[in-house]
């Protein structure tokens, strides 16, 4: 299988590299890593426009593949590896492991999920990957299990018009409960803006907040991963809001 993999933390991440590596165990996998050469988190689906993209080969112990850091977001990393690196359009594209979950609305937000939507609009079956952690980076299990779990997929799963977003608590195997098919859940901010002033006398805001944890029922991908279960939500692309066209039509609309 020919797989690229990218995520929005940056080349010298942890979790992209533990998954390359897990990835690489498998004889049957190519991989390609194009991924961004900073953090990108919460880029959402930015794409460079009015600039050059730049492409550094990197090397790191124990990755073989080829690994390339680019000055760019998530999508274009994605964007550039299928359209100007690859050889041949890979079979998968894994964006991940992320620093940290993306529940809920953080799907919006995110780069790790983005950099999966763009495959998905090139019509290539794509993966998030998160780690349900804000300070215990242990990713070997994760990367392990998303190595298989992509093993038992290779027949026809992910060939839908969805994504896979994968959140995975930082557990051992049997610490774990087991895993759930999930709907994204109800997650969201309370954002303060710290206000501040630079050593010049200009004012700067800097964007702080705190989660809320909002009621959730037990399918949604919050209450899964709090219950130390892996959450699978499945995502498209269709946002219309289908049962709201008719009642719009009703409103026999005309120019004003």
């Amino acid at each position: 299988m020919k797989i690229l993999v990218t995520n929005d933390d940056g080349v010298d991440s942890a979790g992209i590299q533990e998954l390359i590596k897990a990835l690489e165990a498998k004889e049957e996998n190519q991989v390609v890593a194009v991924a961004p050469d900073k953090e990108q988190s919460a880029t959402g689906h930015a794409i460079t426009l009015y600039r050059p993209l730049r492409v550094k080969e990197m090397n790191y112990r124990d990755i073989e593949s080829k690994f390339l850091a680019v000055d760019g977001t998530p999508a274009d990393c994605v964007k550039l590896g299928v359209e100007a690196i690859l050889d041949e359009e890979p079979d998968l594209v894994i964006s991940g492991i992320n620093r940290g979950p993306n529940l809920g609305c953080d799907v919006l937000y995110s780069g790790t999920v983005s950099a999966a939507i763009e495959g998905l609009l090139m019509g290539i079956p794509a993966v998030a990957v998160s780690l349900v952690s804000y300070k215990d980076w242990n990713f070997k299990y994760a990367a392990r299990f998303v190595s298989e779990l992509m093993d038992s997929f290779k027949q026809s799963q992910l060939r839908e018009k969805t994504i896979l977003n994968i959140n995975i608590p930082p557990l051992t195997k049997e610490e774990l409960k087991g895993v759930k098919v999930t709907k994204l859940g109800n997650r969201s901010y309370t954002n303060l803006f710290d206000k501040r002033v630079d050593p010049r006398g200009e004012t700067y805001y800097w964007l702080a907040g705190d989660i809320v944890e909002e009621e959730n029922d037990d399918e949604s991908d919050v209450a899964a991963v709090n219950d130390d279960y892996i959450s699978i939500t499945p995502i498209h692309l269709n946002l219309t809001d289908f049962s709201v066209i008719d009642k719009l039509k009703e409103e026999n609309l005309e120019l004003f």
